[in-house]
């Protein structure tokens, strides 16, 4: 308990931007579940595969030392742009493959949340085995493979170096923390207006919350289950882009850990509510590091769980509980 009083304000500011990410990330689960009343296990593997596009990004044009100003802000937004176009493409992939035949036969819930399942393991299993594949042609024309099994760490050249710019108690605020938590709330709040207030945001709400009175409104539902994984795509390489410049790393696996808390999130906040991904991430990532400090830090991860059952069995809809489908305009 000590340890978390005198280090309150350093615990407080890393919680915020991992609850920054989770919150992110926790979009996407968040969004289809209100659409489709389906989980989306594939969605960590969205949010790693951007990850690894922002990093290829970035060693494609190969940032010069000590770039200006404005060459970081087009290397970032390069990267950033990489990372939603390539988490987008892959979300549509996972819907394509693996929901929307199962949708159009009318699949009981657990095939699809079995088949999301699979698909994660592939999306995983492709990015593992990435430029560790050899291969040559041999003197009768077969093709050999060798698999090399290494899977190693990442890692993201940050071209924004981290600077202190001013001290909370003993926690010293960097332009990172500011960059990514700021960025984090503001497309938050953008695709919560999206959703409230734009005819296509409407077309989802709609759709969450009657499919087939809104296909006889004249809402295309199919568009709408494509545009929903799209933007949560978007929003999983948004929080890949964030993640990579606080902590610097990705791996093929990086998604999955991740993915459960953001999942975690989702359900604190009230699965299907934009607003509650939001306060579900900050509130993970604040308790794990509250939790983490009063009972160690190998239990972090047991924290989050342990939080996340007791909020479920005094308020199962979660902290907000309110549906996308009867979002408020």
């Amino acid at each position: 308990m000590s340890y978390l009083i005198h280090n309150f304000a350093a615990l407080t500011g890393t919680g915020l931007i991992k609850g920054a990410v989770y919150g992110l990330v926790a979009l996407g689960y968040t969004l289809v579940y209100g659409v489709l009343r389906l989980i989306n296990f594939a969605h960590s593997e969205v949010f790693m595969w951007g990850s690894f596009a922002a990093v290829w990004a970035l060693t494609a044009i190969g940032a010069g030392p000590n770039p200006s100003p404005l060459e970081i802000a087009i290397l970032l937004l390069v990267a950033l742009i990489a990372a939603m176009a390539v988490s987008g493409g892959v979300a549509l992939v996972v819907e394509r493959v693996a929901y929307r035949r199962l949708i159009r036969l009318k699949a009981p819930p657990l095939t699809a949340l079995i088949s999301a399942i699979g698909m994660s393991f592939v999306l995983g299993e492709i990015m593992g085995l990435r430029d560790k594949i050899t291969g040559w042609i041999g003197l009768d024309g077969t093709l050999h493979l060798y698999v090399n099994g290494a899977r190693d760490n990442t890692r993201f050249a940050n071209p924004l170096e981290s600077r202190i710019l001013f001290n909370i108690g003993n926690y010293g605020v960097s332009n990172i923390d500011l960059l990514v938590l700021g960025s984090a709330l503001v497309m938050m709040i953008a695709l919560d207006q999206f959703i409230r207030r734009a005819r296509l945001g409407r077309g989802i709400r709609a759709v969450a919350q009657d499919s087939d009175a809104a296909a006889l409104m004249g809402v295309n539902k199919q568009q709408v289950i494509r545009v929903t994984f799209l933007i949560g795509g978007l929003m999983a390489g948004s929080a890949a882009l964030l993640y990579l410049m606080k902590f610097g790393v990705t791996r093929w696996n990086a998604g999955f850990l991740l993915g459960v808390k953001a999942f975690t999130a989702a359900v604190l906040g009230g699965i299907g509510n934009v607003r509650g991904a939001l306060l579900g991430g900050f509130v993970l990532g604040l308790a794990e590091n509250y939790g983490s400090a009063i009972v160690g830090s190998q239990w972090q991860d047991v924290v989050a769980f342990v939080l996340l059952i007791v909020i479920l069995l005094f308020r199962p809809t979660g902290l907000l509980g309110e549906s996308l489908g009867r979002a408020r305009a």
